[in-house]
C-alpha cells in the first residue's frame, strides 16, 4: 500500500447533507474521478438502524415492499415503506449479516424509520435500534472500486452482497451512481481510518456534489428530493429495485398492483437540461411549468462536469419530450 497525503480541507455541504464534504476544491474534477478512477465519498450523515432478533426477516418482509423473508447471510437490497394508499414514505438500503438486518436511510430519517418499526413491532422477537451515533457510511465510487478495495486489503463482495469487516461493519457492493460502487458501513470512530486506508490504496477524495451529479445523470431517485407526498414507486423507477411484485401482502400493495396491472402512473421521472445563465441552481421542489401551469416539480439540480446544469424532475406522464417547460421562469429541456 502506497503512502498518500491527507485529503484537502473540504467545503461542507448545507441543507439535507449539512456537515459532510460538499467538495474538496475542484468538484468537476472530482466528478471525473468517479467516472475514471475511484472516489471516496463521506456519506456519514445517513441514518443507520440495526434490527436483530429471531423474527427479523419475516417481520420486515411483512411491513415493507421488498421480499426479505429469504435473505441469506450477506444479501443486500433496497426496500420502501409505503402509505396505505401506496405513496412512498421511506427508502431503505437493507443488509442481512451475522444475525442482524442493517438499514441505512436518508439523513434525518432515522427517527421516522425507528418510530415505524416500533409501531409495527407487536409481539415479534426483534429489537430495532437507531445506531447512527455508532455506525457511519463511507462510499467508494468509480470503475476502480474493486481495485482500490483489494489494494486496501478489504473484501470485494459480489454485486448485492456484503462481507463483514474484522473490526465490525461490512463492505457492501450495491448499484451506485456510476459504473461501480461499494459502501462501507463502519464503526463511526473508525471512519477517518477507513477513509485514509482507501486513499492510500489509490482512492481520491470526492464530495457529495460529485456523487449527486452522477446520481442525477443516472436518473436514480432520492427520497425527499425526487419524491413528494403523492409519489408512487412506478413514477420514479423503484419497481423491481425496491419493490418486489411477487411477494405477499404489505401496506400499499393494492396501489402497486393496480398500477402494474391496469394502467400507467400519472407522473414520470425525467432528466432536465437547465439554462446555464442562472446565477444559482433552483431548489428541490421548485415548480416545473408549461404555459404558466404547474405540471411537476424539480428534484435535485446540480452542475455536471460534461452536461452543465442538469436536474431530475417529476412531471405529468402525458407531457411530450419536446414540451416547452420552464423552471423559475427559464426554459428547460427534457433529455429524451
Amino acid at each position: 500500500m502506497t503512502e498518500t497525503t491527507p485529503a484537502p480541507t473540504p467545503v461542507l455541504a448545507s441543507g439535507r447533507d449539512e456537515g459532510i464534504p460538499w467538495h474538496y476544491g475542484d468538484p468537476l474534477r472530482e466528478q471525473r474521478t468517479l467516472t475514471s478512477g475511484a472516489g471516496v465519498v463521506d456519506r456519514s450523515n445517513r441514518a443507520v438502524l440495526a434490527v436483530p432478533g429471531d423474527d427479523r426477516l419475516g417481520w420486515l418482509h411483512s411491513i415493507c415492499s421488498q421480499h426479505l423473508s429469504n435473505l441469506a447471510d450477506g444479501d443486500s437490497t433496497e426496500a420502501l415503506v409505503l402509505s396505505p394508499h401506496g405513496h412512498v414514505e421511506q427508502h431503505w438500503q437493507v443488509t442481512e449479516l451475522d444475525g442482524t438486518v442493517w438499514l441505512d436511510t436518508e439523513p434525518g430519517a432515522g427517527d421516522d424509520a425507528l418510530a415505524y418499526l416500533q409501531k409495527m413491532r407487536f409481539l415479534k422477537r426483534v429489537e430495532p435500534a437507531d445506531v447512527s451515533g455508532d455506525r457511519a457510511v463511507l462510499s467508494l465510487v468509480g470503475p476502480a472500486t474493486t481495485t482500490v478495495l483489494a489494494v486496501a486489503g478489504l473484501p470485494v463482495p459480489d454485486a448485492h452482497r456484503a462481507t463483514a469487516l474484522d473490526a465490525g461493519g461490512f463492505v457492501r457492493r450495491m448499484d451506485g451512481p456510476g459504473a461501480d460502487a461499494a459502501d462501507l458501513l463502519v464503526p463511526r470512530a473508525d471512519l477517518a481510518a477507513y477513509r485514509d486506508r482507501l486513499l492510500a490504496a489509490g482512492g481520491t477524495p470526492a464530495g457529495i456534489w460529485a456523487y449527486e451529479a452522477l446520481r442525477v445523470e443516472a436518473r436514480r431517485p432520492r427520497a425527499g428530493f425526487e419524491t413528494d407526498h403523492r409519489t408512487i414507486p412506478h413514477e420514479v423507477g423503484w419497481i423491481g429495485v425496491a419493490v418486489h411484485l411477487d411477494k405477499g401482502c404489505y401496506r400499499g400493495q393494492e396501489t402497486v398492483a393496480r398500477v402494474q396491472n391496469l394502467g400507467k402512473p400519472p407522473r414520470r421521472l425525467v432528466l432536465l437540461h437547465l439554462s446555464g445563465e442562472a446565477d444559482a441552481l433552483p431548489e428541490p421542489g421548485t415548480p416545473v411549468e408549461l404555459d404558466g401551469r404547474t405540471v411537476g416539480f424539480l428534484g435535485t439540480a446540480v452542475q455536471h462536469h460534461e452536461y452543465g446544469p442538469i436536474a431530475l424532475a417529476v412531471i405529468k406522464r402525458s407531457l411530450p419530450d419536446d414540451a416547452a417547460l420552464t423552471v423559475a421562469g427559464t426554459a428547460v429541456a427534457i433529455d429524451a
